[in-house]
């Protein structure tokens, strides 16, 4: 193999590789946001189940009606 044809070989190999790298990390990126879109959901849910545990919680502590 000669010295040009090497060279051009890795330069396809080099072409091929920055476009998949590049293909990563936008898959990455994407990833990414749905992460933290997935967060804001599971704190949003956690506050309100919070919320909803602190409103039963106090009702239950009511005392019963007079007539009981």
């Amino acid at each position: 193999m000669t010295v040009e044809a090497r060279v051009n070989e890795l330069e396809s190999r080099l072409a091929f590789q920055d476009d998949t790298i590049q293909a990563l990390n936008d898959v990455l990126v994407e990833q990414q946001r749905a992460v933290e879109r997935l967060q804001l959901q599971m704190t949003a849910l956690l506050k309100r189940y919070e919320e909803m545990v602190g409103q039963y919680q106090s009702s239950e502590e009511e005392a019963p009606p007079p007539h009981y």
